[in-house]
């Protein structure tokens, strides 16, 4: 969705990355974790950071920080896990976004949000929906569907199921 294609109020799970505010639809997230304990998959990407337990389920973990060319997130007790549903290509994956804190649900109307910037024909910011204005701060609005490739879901997915297998012969 672009920011043309705002019409109507919408509500935001508010984030930070390295003192940047984020937010992504409300719609897209299922719950919000405190920092457990990360399980390492080898051969993985460099942002993908492991796996977590969720009542059962295998979740793959990434640091949207590593993600966004940034330095990785250092755990605090502020640093929690995102659990958010992502679409690409009519596929569905479950994942855990690790960022530094989480803040707070808002609403933005449209005449709040601007349009992402243009930085060039080189840097993609197709995954930037717009940008929000709350008083003197900005908001990066995450069209969270466009921020990982099918490619680097794929690879999530292989871990994820590489994970499974390990806990199914394990027991």
């Amino acid at each position: 969705m672009s920011v043309q294609l705002i019409t109507k109020t919408e509500t935001y799970l508010t984030f930070t990355l390295a003192e940047e505010v984020y937010a992504v639809d409300v719609s897209k997230v299922r719950e919000v974790l405190e920092l457990t304990k990360i399980t390492k998959v080898p051969r993985t990407p460099d942002f993908m950071t492991g796996v977590i337990n969720l009542r059962g389920n295998v979740v793959p973990v990434v640091d949207m920080r590593l993600k966004f060319g940034m330095l990785k997130t250092e755990n605090t007790i502020d640093t929690c896990v995102v659990v958010m549903e992502v679409s690409i290509d009519k596929d569905t994956t479950v994942l855990g976004a690790l960022v530094d804190a989480v803040e707070e649900v808002i609403d933005l109307d449209p005449d709040q949000i601007e349009p992402a910037p243009h930085i060039g024909t080189s840097v993609h910011m197709d995954f930037i929906m717009g940008m929000g204005k709350r008083d003197t701060e900005f908001i990066i609005i995450l069209d969270i569907d466009k921020v990982f490739t099918a490619e680097e879901l794929s690879k999530v997915h292989r871990a994820k199921d590489k994970s499974s297998l390990e806990a199914v012969t394990a027991s």
